[in-house]
């Protein structure tokens, strides 16, 4: 079976999307066949292109993309689909389908919606239900500004009391400016989450030519993400 890696954000909005191609894209480029699973959209009309059409846009035609449920309005998957009257996502729904794809790629990417705990049905159930039940590691995109040590110490912490692993943190959009908050947060994150930082991506990388985004994107990644970048260096260029 291949590697599966959950992606969730501490949030909405921080750049989870992005790293999730930038991962696709290295992974890619050490020559691995990617797979990524949106197992729920919120927030777009039918024909819109998801967050998994956007993943195979900027990491290349060869990744696979698989989008399990979509509801119109931009809220949590269980509030958006009762508004619609369309029917909710369950874990082992988003787990089943993780499987099947794993049979035929080497990694599988799967980008939960927002932040870990956020409602996918009736019951409660959230992407940390699905990680269990594929007994999936959890990569954790943070911001990098005021406020995102809380917001990532507890969502490390949501991981650890459910049994889960959390492979590590990447900024989800790293200032080409970055403040004082910002770079004190670089140094702080790791000590209060109990997470390795595992990369900064960009601000605007998104917005990149496709081809320019896969070139760079190893360099915004360690090697735990088939990257070259390295937390060490990166904490020198950017001292607090």
């Amino acid at each position: 079976m291949a590697e599966v890696l959950v992606v969730s954000g501490t949030g909405t909005e921080i750049g989870k999307t992005v790293v999730t191609a930038a991962v696709a894209a290295s992974a890619g480029a050490a020559g691995r066949s990617v797979a990524v699973l949106k197992p729920a959209q919120t927030g777009m009309a039918p024909d819109e292109p998801g967050d998994a059409a956007e993943v195979v846009r900027l990491a290349g035609p060869s990744v696979t993309a698989l989008e399990l449920a979509r509801y119109p309005e931009p809220l949590a998957p269980d509030t958006a689909a009762r508004r619609s009257g369309l029917a909710t996502l369950s874990p082992a729904a988003v787990a089943e389908a993780a499987t099947r794809l794993a049979r035929t790629h080497d990694l599988v990417l799967v980008e939960g919606a927002g932040g870990l705990l956020v409602r996918f049905d009736e019951a409660g159930h959230t992407l940390a239900d699905a990680a269990r039940l594929l007994g999936a590691p959890t990569l954790v995109v943070a911001p990098a500004g005021l406020g995102t040590l809380n917001a990532t110490a507890l969502t490390a912490e949501a991981l650890r009391a459910r049994g889960l692993t959390a492979l590590g943190v990447v900024i989800g959009s790293w200032p080409a400016a970055p403040d004082l908050a910002s770079r004190c947060n670089l140094a702080d994150l790791p000590e209060v989450s109990g997470l390795p930082l595992l990369g900064a991506v960009p601000e605007g990388s998104g917005a990149l030519p496709p081809d320019r985004f896969r070139a760079a994107a190893p360099a915004w990644l360690s090697p735990a993400l088939s990257g070259t970048w390295s937390a060490a260096a990166f904490l020198t260029t950017w001292p607090a």
